[in-house]
């Protein structure tokens, strides 16, 4: 069946001709925002002001919104443009898109849709609006053609660049460009694409900056500059919610270079996390080296925070005293009658399972370029969350938004770390004071001492199971560090988010069900960390399920399997709903066992584990085939298969799960943040070790579920049953059982 664009939801579409003849076609009435290198659309077009442009001479530039930090969306996202537009892709430049923020007739709003990348949404939010986008555009073209022809425009087809007639005529769509704004939008929706007659989306499309990357030439928000701008580096407070009490900078200020210095205050240990994240002194220079060198110089006296005896081992010890103390907690869920169901089981089972706090440690550490004028103001950062970082910039200047210019290069990862905008407030403090533009630059050991960490907790799981060895109850109580604490716009938020989801497995699957929440205090800024809830609390849930299995001596993938019952759609409330397809799950469930040959016997030292979940919509499922050689843990085999409906690209599909998968391993086996006396203790890659490549798989091999389903995001599919699937291939190998994140330290410690 064809689809049909809703014109209220296209209502604001506007086209237009650029002083050259391109065609235009993009959100409410665009300004001048970006610039586009000449060499594209020649030298009288400067600037980009829609997603499409169609020039004379048929050459098309599609700009992509989202931003790019290592997902694939510069590329999936125009690819759904260029499909209904119906364009040779080998022929189409794409650009990066800025920030649209703007005001229309009063009202504001952002010109190019939702830009913020975060939880897996951009392909599923654009399935739709940027279909229409291109399909609008097209629509146009189809028209002039059939004035230009006189015949009904029904006759007429499109083909790689061109209208063609049912008696073989063809024109351009640069022949087309300039009668074709003169067209107006019908009052009946225009139609999309059967996706069956796709020829761009769903096949394997290089990204469409690869070469640049690989060649060095990429620009990423590290690499931009601006005349007379001052570099920044800062030493901030090592405490949480510390303070600085004295200062002696007269030697930093002695180093040549050095510019100035100036004091910025963090928040009070009751404000919420709305600007930096910590009190600190800005080094400025002419420089990095300078700035970096001034900061070594400093000599500054810090004043310790309330929170000066906080620990992990506190923080562990009181996770566990909540959980021993049954005390009521906050109620997630609750189905049956489980205490009944205690009373009746054959068998019950517990275990507990700890999680740690984790940085997010992307390649490219935070940090902002900003012009700050009395007009308007320039930023150029690697963004997550660029409205944020708008709304930021007009609360602490007073400038209006629409006059805050804000561009996105690409970003060296991100991993939800840019969904905060401390950085981007610091770099606006920093400006004011000093009457400059600044580049503030992170070193590597702010990053990892300063940081919205990943929640600590404890998981407590228990399981009753009726005399056929069904599990016929399931207890999932959770003490935990909730990421709402402090954190605007989640004040009214209930504090398990993040750390429990009331719909999630293996909910509206067993009979009794139970979910509580304990929170558990800690001075630890928290916050959004790859499929956050997901990779929090999945280990402890599908390790779980293995120990049932191993206890009543059934196979682990065949209780899976039981539990999940027949193929159906069970009401999920969380992100990723509105349901849960318990056959889909299944089926990714199953193709993975096969695929790492789960049912035959090994007598070489190796053993196999399996996990599988269901984030933001999407299905997984991980296996790993590992061995111990030596003191040394080594994968033989990386399993993936997911399943997240229409795919828009199989390459960059296949490129995230590989990558997510990669970042799983890293993650379960050698990462933790920990603090002692009020202080992360980590602060560069030696505490904080990342996989090498020799201790990676060679290779991950993913296997795609082709699906005629709308398409979800794969961000974050990739990483949530890694860890899982490690501790049970772990206990498969060496009989030991892990339930303290990350594993290879455990493993140490028990073999």
């Amino acid at each position: 069946m064809t689809a049909t664009a809703s014109l209220t939801r296209r209502r604001f579409l506007q086209f237009g001709l650029t002083a050259g003849g391109a065609l235009l076609v993009g959100f409410r009435n665009p300004a001048m925002a970006a610039a586009i290198p000449a060499e594209l659309l020649g030298d009288d077009l400067v600037q980009l002001t829609a997603f499409v442009m169609i020039e004379r001479d048929n050459r098309v530039v599609i700009g992509a919104r989202g931003c790019e930090t290592g997902q694939g969306v510069i590329t999936a996202l125009p690819m759904l443009i260029a499909e209904e537009l119906d364009v040779d892709w080998s022929k189409v430049r794409v650009i990066q898109l800025p920030y649209g923020y703007e005001v229309v007739d009063g009202k504001a709003g952002n010109r190019y849709g939702n830009q913020s990348a975060g939880s897996s949404t951009s392909i599923a939010e654009a399935w739709i609006d940027l279909r229409e986008a291109g399909a609008a555009a097209r629509w146009l073209l189809v028209q002039a053609a059939a004035a230009a022809w006189s015949v009904d425009a029904d006759s007429l087809r499109t083909e790689s660049g061109h209208v063609v007639n049912a008696d073989g005529r063809k024109l351009s769509y640069g022949a087309l460009a300039r009668t074709a704004t003169s067209r107006q939008l019908p009052d009946a929706p225009i139609p999309t694409k059967d996706p069956a007659t796709f020829k761009l989306v769903g096949k394997p499309t290089r990204t469409v900056d690869g070469r640049s990357i690989v060649t060095g030439r990429n620009r990423y928000g590290i690499d931009e500059y601006l005349s007379g701008a001052l570099v920044a580096v800062m030493l901030r407070c090592p405490y949480l919610d510390g303070s600085l009490e004295s200062l002696d900078d007269s030697e930093a200020r002695r180093i040549a270079g050095v510019r100035d210095i100036i004091i910025i205050d963090g928040p009070k240990p009751d404000e919420m996390f709305d600007g930096p994240l910590a009190s600190g002194i800005a080094v400025l220079a002419e420089n990095t080296w300078a700035a970096i060198q001034g900061r070594k110089a400093l000599k500054p006296v810090w004043k310790q925070g309330p929170w000066q005896d906080e620990s992990t081992a506190a923080l562990s010890k009181r996770a566990h005293g909540l959980l021993d103390a049954a005390s009521a907690g906050i109620e997630v869920r609750r189905d049956g009658d489980l205490a009944a169901s205690r009373k009746r089981a054959r068998h019950t089972l517990s275990a507990r399972y700890e999680v740690p706090f984790l940085a997010h440690a992307t390649m490219e550490p935070p940090g902002a370029l900003i012009e700050l004028r009395s007009d308007g103001a320039l930023l150029i950062a690697s963004l997550q969350n660029p409205d944020g970082a708008s709304r930021i910039i007009s609360d602490l200047t007073g400038l209006a938004r629409e006059s805050i210019e804000i561009r996105l290069p690409r970003s060296g990862g991100s991993f939800a770390r840019r969904l905060q905008n401390d950085f981007v407030a610091e770099a606006v403090l920093i400006a004011k004071k000093a009457g400059k533009p600044i580049k503030l630059m992170w070193l590597r050991e702010d990053d990892l001492a300063h940081d919205f960490y990943r929640p600590f907790g404890v998981h407590a799981l228990l399981a009753t199971l009726d005399r056929k060895n069904r599990v016929a109850g399931w207890s999932h109580q959770c003490a935990a560090t909730s990421p709402t604490w402090r954190m605007p716009g989640m004040q009214d938020d209930p504090q398990y988010i993040g750390c429990l989801e009331a719909d999630d497995f293996p909910a509206g699957l067993v009979d009794n069900l139970e979910k509580v929440f304990h929170p558990l205090e800690s001075g630890m800024p928290r916050g959004w960390w790859r499929a956050p809830l997901h990779t929090f609390h999945a280990f402890a849930v599908q390790s779980f399920i293995d120990e049932i299995a191993y206890e009543v001596r059934r196979d682990a993938v065949e209780l899976r399997l039981e539990m999940l019952g027949p193929p159906r759609e069970i009401p999920f409330r969380g992100q990723g709903g509105p349901v849960f397809d318990s056959g889909r799950m299944a089926h990714v469930l199953k193709l993975c066992a096969e695929k790492i040959r789960w049912g035959e016997k090994r007598s070489d030292g190796r053993g196999i584990g399996i996990a599988c979940h269901f984030t933001f919509g999407g299905y997984s499922a991980h296996a790993f085939e590992i061995s111990m050689q030596d003191d040394k843990l080594k994968i033989h085999r990386a399993i993936c298969v997911v399943d997240v409906g229409r795919v828009i690209n199989p390459l960059g599909l296949e490129a995230q799960i590989m990558g997510g998968t990669i970042d799983g391993i890293s993650t379960a086996l050698n990462l933790a943040i920990s603090v002692r006396g009020g202080q992360v203790q980590q602060r560069n890659f030696p505490d904080y070790p990342l996989l090498s490549m020799a201790d990676a798989p060679n290779k991950v091999d993913v296997h795609i579920v082709e699906s005629t389903r709308d398409p979800v995001g794969a961000g974050e599919m990739g990483i949530a049953s890694v860890a899982p699937a490690l501790a049970n291939a772990i206990f498969a190998t060496t009989t030991v059982r892990i339930r303290k994140l990350p594993l290879l330290p455990e493993l140490m410690r028990m073999l």
